[in-house]
């Protein structure tokens, strides 16, 4: 739990007063049934997100997918996880990164450039298509 900071001008665009419903909607159609009890509010480039979870991975993609949002400038998380975990590393990619790049710089194999797009596949659609600005997490590796 709380409090992320985005940058405001980058992500997906949705209609203007329709900030909630939208992150909503794509939280629900990317992690389906993940999310218990499932609450979003926006108000003034703020999200607010509760509900529960039964994995980090599904805490951390939910405040993502609220955060890569054009608007959203922070994000409450009050999402709590069943299993106590690490508070999560996220990453803001910047101009010249490639996810495999990232990859040899936090892990040390550039080929681990797969698990990091696996572990963001509701953020980036496409492992080519990253942007300065947009957010992802780094998973611990297994």
């Amino acid at each position: 739990m709380g409090l992320f900071s985005f940058l405001k001008g980058i992500g997906k665009k949705v209609l203007p007063g329709r900030e909630a419903e939208e992150i909503t909607s794509d939280i629900r159609e990317s992690l389906g049934d993940q999310v218990k009890d499932l609450q979003v509010t926006f108000s003034d480039g703020t999200v607010s997100i509760s509900g529960t979870v039964d994995s980090v991975a599904a805490r951390e993609k939910a405040v993502l997918l609220a955060g890569n949002v054009e608007g959203v400038e922070k994000v409450s998380d009050n999402i709590n996880v069943v299993v106590p975990a690490p508070e999560p590393v996220f990453y803001t990619i910047e101009k010249g990164d490639s996810l495999s790049k990232i990859a040899k710089e936090r892990y040390g194999d550039a080929m681990k450039w797969k698990e990091l797009f696996e572990a963001n596949r509701e953020v980036i659609k496409d492992p080519d298509l990253i942007y300065p600005g947009q957010q992802i997490r780094i998973p611990e590796l297994g």
